[in-house]
């Protein structure tokens, strides 16, 4: 929680309650081929789904304020929507199609194959998936899991630390000077040793 508090490297969903520590989104210099010598600045912005998650604020009514926010200082907006259901990522990508140049879903760990560049410019995916063991359960040591399912009982997980490994990712174009999206490109590479 300290390190939450003081750190701009690490980004917590923006509709927490505003007494938790940390920020909700950040700023990421980043050198291009294209820019030359200078850097090209990019916002990361963080929000968390309602549907069949943990209480939050509205997402939506969040990303209207934020959006404007990063966007004053930037064109390029990339945000990782946490959510469970489908139909919440699909719906805020809709609702911020143009408004952002990129939307990678996450939290199922599954990668979706559905990637694509909205009307408005702006590139989307459902779940960008997961990098880390491939055995176990999306990540985690099978057995406590299939446990927590059997039983009912919860006990802490631990991470999968045998077997081979996977690396999920998506990789997004940007127009530098208006943040539309021009392109993404899905990677999925599994049996990493």
């Amino acid at each position: 929680m300290n390190y939450l508090a003081t750190t701009d490297r690490v980004i917590r969903p923006a509709n927490y309650p505003p007494s938790v520590p940390g920020k909700g989104y950040g700023f990421i210099d980043i050198r291009t081929a294209s820019a030359g010598a200078s850097s090209v600045t990019v916002g990361v912005l963080n929000l968390m789904g309602r549907t069949f998650m943990p209480t939050v604020d509205d997402p939506f009514r969040a990303a209207d304020i934020l959006v404007d926010e990063i966007r004053a200082r930037t064109p390029i907006v990339v945000l990782d929507f946490h959510a469970e259901a489908t139909s919440e990522k699909v719906g805020i990508a809709r609702y911020l199609d143009g408004r952002v140049s990129a939307i990678y879903g996450t939290h199922t760990h599954v990668q979706t194959a559905d990637e694509q560049i909205l009307a408005g410019g702006t590139a989307y995916i459902t779940d960008v998936g997961m990098t880390g063991p491939s055995d176990g359960v999306i990540g985690m040591e099978s057995k406590a899991v299939l446990d927590r399912f059997a039983t009912g009982l919860s006990e802490r997980l631990a991470v999968q630390k045998n077997g081979p490994k996977q690396f999920c990712a998506a990789v997004v174009s940007i127009d530098t000077a208006t943040g539309k999206a021009t392109d993404i490109k899905r990677i999925f590479q599994r049996n990493i040793a």
